[in-house]
């Protein structure tokens, strides 16, 4: 599945390192999306062949996505424009499922805090 044209604008990502299909609900401190595990993917391949299970990076970074698109929703596109945002601290990361390919994964990110152009974030899938 390809990803929205809203998530292509707002965000640098793109394929096979984009990791939102779609915005599902946005605010000003909080964003829902969805991903598609690509069964197509080639990290499939190599991680527990027979048996595949998507990496926990890929999870967080399914997260990190997200938090980007609620930062450039929140700041607008014009101060979004100027900077790209990166991730510089991951605290309490807990993986609670695996993750097969074809699933699709659900992300809640919520924005703490917002400090001198440093946002913190929480997000869960």
């Amino acid at each position: 599945m390809t990803a929205s044209p809203a998530v292509l604008a707002a965000i640098p990502h793109r394929p096979p390192f984009l990791f939102v299909n779609e915005i599902i609900e946005i605010g000003p401190r909080r964003i829902v999306t969805r991903s598609y595990a690509d069964p197509e993917a080639d990290f499939f391949r190599g991680h527990y062949p027979g048996d595949p299970v998507m990496p926990g990076v890929l999870l967080c970074e399914c997260c990190f996505q997200a938090g980007a698109l609620l930062i450039a929703h929140s700041v607008g596109a014009e101060r979004a424009a100027q900077g790209i945002p990166v991730l510089t601290r991951i605290a309490d990361a807990r993986f609670k499922q695996i993750v097969r390919p074809g699933d699709a994964l659900i992300a809640e990110v919520t924005m703490d805090e917002e400090l001198d152009g440093a946002y913190f974030l929480t997000g869960r899938l």
